[in-house]
C-alpha cells in the first residue's frame, strides 16, 4: 500500500509538469495552430536561465523562477514573430523544418556554453515530510501546488481579462475576431509568450529533482504532444487532465509492470484511443 501511494505522489507531481508544458503548448496551437516541436528546446533554456540566475547571480530561487518565467515570454514573442510568422503561409512541411533547426540551434549553444555535465538547483525548501510510510520531499509539494495555482491564474486570465477575451474569441474564430478589430498578431505573439512563460516554470519547478542538461526537453516533449493528441487538439481541459493522465500512467506502469516498456505501452495506447475517438477524448466531433 505504502508503494502505491509513493506512487501516486510521484505521479501527480509528474503530471503536475505535464500539465503545464501540454497547456502552453496546447495554448499556441489552438491560436496559431503551431505544433511546436521546439517546446521542449525552450522548456530546457528556462531551466538553464534560472540555474545562472541562482548559481551566478545569486538570486533567490523564486525571483529566479519569476524571472526565468518572464524571459522566456519575452523570448516565445521573439521567436513567434521572427521565426515562426515568416512560414504561415507556406506548406506545413517548411514550418516542422523550421521548428527542428530551431531545436538544434537551441540544444547545441547550450551544450557549447554549458557542456553535457548535469547541474542542480539547490530547491528553495529542503524538508522531508512522511506520512502512511510516504516520503515526501517540500519540492515534490511546491510543484503540485504552483501547478495549480498556474493553471487556476491561466483560466481565470483567460476568461476574465481583455487579452485573455482576444485569445479566446480568436482561437474559436481568427477571421471573425480579425473583423471585430482584435489584432490577431499581438494575440499570436502574446500567446506564445504565455505557453513558453509556462514551459519555463515548469522546468524551473522540477530543475531541483531531476537536474539540467540539454536535451532535458526531449522526453517531456514527446509525452506533451501525446497529452494533447489524447486530450483533443487545442483543447485546455483535455491537455490538462490529459497530464496527470499521462504522469499517473508512466509512474504506475514503472513501478507495477515494467519501467522499460513504458513509452511503448503509451504509445499503443494511444494509438488505440484515437482508433475509438479519433479527436481525442474531449475533442469536438467535427
Amino acid at each position: 500500500m505504502a508503494l502505491f501511494l509513493q506512487t501516486l505522489v510521484n505521479g501527480i507531481m509528474l503530471g503536475s509538469i505535464y500539465a503545464m508544458v501540454a497547456l502552453g503548448l496546447t495554448l499556441i496551437f489552438s491560436i496559431l495552430e503551431i505544433p511546436n516541436f521546439a517546446h521542449g528546446a525552450l522548456y530546457m533554456i528556462g531551466a538553464y536561465f534560472t540555474f545562472v540566475l541562482i548559481s551566478s547571480w545569486g538570486f533567490n530561487y523564486w525571483i529566479a523562477l519569476l524571472v526565468s518565467m518572464l524571459a522566456l515570454f519575452a523570448v516565445g514573442v521573439l521567436v513567434e514573430k521572427f521565426v515562426y510568422r515568416p512560414f504561415y503561409k507556406q506548406p506545413p512541411m517548411n514550418m516542422f523544418i523550421v521548428a527542428v533547426g530551431l531545436i538544434l540551434i537551441i540544444e547545441n549553444v547550450a551544450l557549447a556554453i554549458w557542456g553535457p555535465t548535469f547541474r542542480s538547483i539547490r530547491p528553495p525548501v529542503h524538508a522531508i515530510y512522511q506520512f502512511a510510510g510516504v516520503t515526501v520531499t517540500a519540492q515534490r509539494i511546491l510543484v503540485i501546488l504552483v501547478a495549480v495555482v498556474m493553471i487556476l491564474l491561466l483560466h481565470f486570465f483567460i476568461k476574465h481579462t481583455r487579452l485573455g477575451a482576444a485569445i479566446e474569441a480568436t482561437s474559436q474564430n481568427r477571421e471573425g475576431a480579425q473583423l471585430m478589430g482584435i489584432n490577431v498578431g499581438i494575440v499570436g505573439a502574446s500567446t506564445f509568450g504565455v505557453g513558453t512563460a509556462f514551459a519555463a516554470i515548469a522546468a524551473s519547478l522540477v530543475a531541483p529533482i531531476s537536474l539540467v542538461y540539454p536535451t532535458m526537453g526531449v522526453p517531456v516533449i514527446g509525452m506533451a504532444f501525446v497529452i494533447i493528441i489524447l486530450g483533443g487538439m487545442g483543447n485546455f481541459l483535455g491537455a490538462v487532465i490529459g497530464g496527470y493522465m499521462i504522469g499517473l500512467s508512466e509512474t504506475l506502469l514503472s513501478a507495477f509492470v515494467t519501467a522499460r516498456f513504458v513509452e511503448p505501452i503509451i504509445f499503443s495506447s494511444l494509438v488505440l484511443i484515437l482508433a475509438i475517438r479519433p479527436t481525442g477524448l474531449f475533442g469536438k466531433e467535427h
